[in-house]
């Protein structure tokens, strides 16, 4: 779970450091006091995109770290630094990462829902990953995914042979005379590069025989060789001379075997005939401008050229050969879409029947849901239509969730499905932005109670503007926005009692006085009477 969160000049917040429960967290405050950005300082340590505009007027970077919980003997640290310049430093246990390492991580930690997610139920392939998901359909959409991938090749490679036998003639001649002209070169891998050293070699042969011939009579022997002679006339006399002449030669030795390889460089690369290297290297020069293509590029590519051609001469064999191995696929494929329309149908009828149970208790009593599944042609997703069916009122005929559901429906449809989700995955946070859009009253309360529900299984984290659902939280924190007269700061209170009372009689009446009605109201309201 998440533990605490440290936000440094991120935009109207110069520093912060807030610590969460393992429960039901909210945030209140009123509009503009900064909500929006915590909720972006939290998506920026997930692994979304930031933007030079998150760091406060003045400052160079702006730091937003989270400390995790995972049940580990050390806590896991995340960091993300954004600095003025528009760059960003993600750091996992301050370890510098991508913000796509980032993002695998926090994807296992926190699920994060806001407002626009809603409006994402209304996408059909939206609500088919929904399903997709309840039903645990990865494996086998993986496997049915890799087939799909081959049939379609197998289809361009006949599409591709099928050609009209003119068309295929003329390919043939262009690929043959292409193949024949580039044959003729005798083209080696690496060539150039050889024949370009050999060229600067053979046009600077005089200065290397003369640079070579100073090395060698600089490395004469003769001088340490009489040396050596003197030295074993006098060793005699000479304590340690033992040990001189034996490094002597050793030196000898050394200087005659390197005066030996400078000698075998006296004709490497001369040989070669000047006027041949360049025919050589302009052909190269030739042939590269003509397709151009590298050398090592175009070996390459007349080896894809030798392939095509195979086809086109062969092609009847061929296309007999990969009718057949279609078919396979296409049988293999049609058996893996229906298991998969199967499990569909069957995580169908449980998904709806869970998401209604929940709308129920969402004040949605006359709701009725359900998948409803239609064939359609072969995708790589399967061959299934999948569109959320939903009547809200009774007498009304169920229609597409995109035709007739308001935002506040909407928002507690994504809630619904949140929760039944939450039951069979393993993420330890969830965070609910503004999930209240568009409800109140009756409502308001019965999505409090789910969101305090679902944190009694795991950590939850919610921005709210309604009392009935800040009122259920075990953690209060009020964002609130001052200034200096010169500056504008957003702090972050973790409210006791009273202070929660006089927060939520400000959302009741717009001005935080306690009156003997509204205090009366706020303590109702937090006993969870009303």
């Amino acid at each position: 779970m998440l533990k605490e969160l440290y936000i440094e000049n991120l935009a109207v917040i110069e520093e912060a450091t807030v610590s969460f429960c393992g429960g039901f967290n909210v945030f209140t405050g009123e509009t503009g006091a900064g909500k929006s950005i915590l909720i972006g300082g939290i998506k920026a340590i997930l692994g979304g995109r930031v933007s030079k505009d998150l760091v406060r007027s003045g400052a160079e970077k702006a730091v937003i770290t989270a400390l995790f919980d995972t049940g580990e003997e050390e806590l896991l640290i995340l960091t993300r630094e954004i600095s003025s310049t528009g760059t960003s430093v993600a750091r996992i246990g301050g370890k510098p990462v991508t913000a796509a390492e980032l993002r695998d991580v926090a994807a296992k930690l926190i699920d994060i829902h806001g407002q626009h997610d809603s409006h994402t139920l209304t996408d059909n392939a939206r609500q088919r990953e929904l399903l997709d998901g309840f039903g645990g359909l990865s494996e086998l959409l993986g496997e049915y995914a890799g087939v799909f991938k081959e049939y379609s090749e197998l289809s361009r490679k006949i599409k591709r042979l099928q050609t009209d036998d003119s068309l295929k003639a003329e390919k043939a001649a262009l690929l043959k005379e292409k193949i024949d002209d580039v044959n003729s070169y005798k083209l080696m891998p690496g060539e150039e590069a050889d024949v370009k050293t050999k060229l600067e070699r053979k046009q600077n042969a005089e200065a290397i025989m003369r640079e070579l011939m100073k090395a060698r009579e600089s490395l004469s022997t003769e001088a340490l060789r009489e040396t050596k002679a003197g030295l074993q006339n006098i060793a005699a006399y000479m304590p340690g001379s033992e040990e001189l002449l034996t490094r002597i030669d050793s030196a000898i030795i050394e200087l005659d075997d390197i005066w030996r390889e400078l000698s075998r460089h006296d004709s490497v690369g001369f040989e070669a005939d000047a006027h041949k290297l360049e025919e050589r290297m302009s052909d190269l020069t030739r042939l590269k401008r003509k397709y151009k293509l590298d050398i090592n590029e175009l070996i390459e590519e007349t080896d894809r050229w030798r392939d095509e051609l195979a086809e086109l001469e062969y092609s009847e064999d061929m296309l007999e050969k990969l009718a057949a191995e279609r078919k396979e696929r296409g049988d293999n494929l049609k058996r893996l879409a229906g298991e998969i329309t199967a499990k569909r149908q069957k995580a169908a009828e449980e998904l709806a029947a869970k998401i209604t149970e929940e709308l129920i208790f969402l004040d949605m009593p006359n709701v009725r849901l359900f998948f409803a599944l239609t064939s359609e042609k072969v995708t790589i997703t399967g061959m299934d239509g999948v569109e959320i069916m939903i009547s809200v009122n009774k007498g009304e005929e169920p229609k597409p969730l995109t035709k007739i559901a308001s935002g506040g429906e909407l928002s507690r449809i994504m809630l619904a499905i949140k929760a039944v989700l939450a039951e069979s995955d393993s993420i330890p946070t969830m965070i609910f932005d503004e999930i209240d859009t568009g409800i109140s009253g009756r409502a308001a309360q019965k999505v409090g109670s789910k969101l305090a529900d679902i944190a009694s299984k795991r950590q939850v984290l919610c921005v709210t503007h309604l009392a009935s659902i800040a009122a259920k939280a075990d953690k209060h924190l009020l964002i609130e926005k001052t200034d200096d007269n010169l500056r504008t700061f957003t702090r972050v209170a973790d409210l006791d009692l009273e202070q929660r009372k006089r927060e939520l009689a400000r959302i009741i009446s717009g001005d935080g006085q306690l009156t003997v009605d509204n205090e009366q109201l706020t303590v109702n309201i937090i006993a969870g009477k009303i």
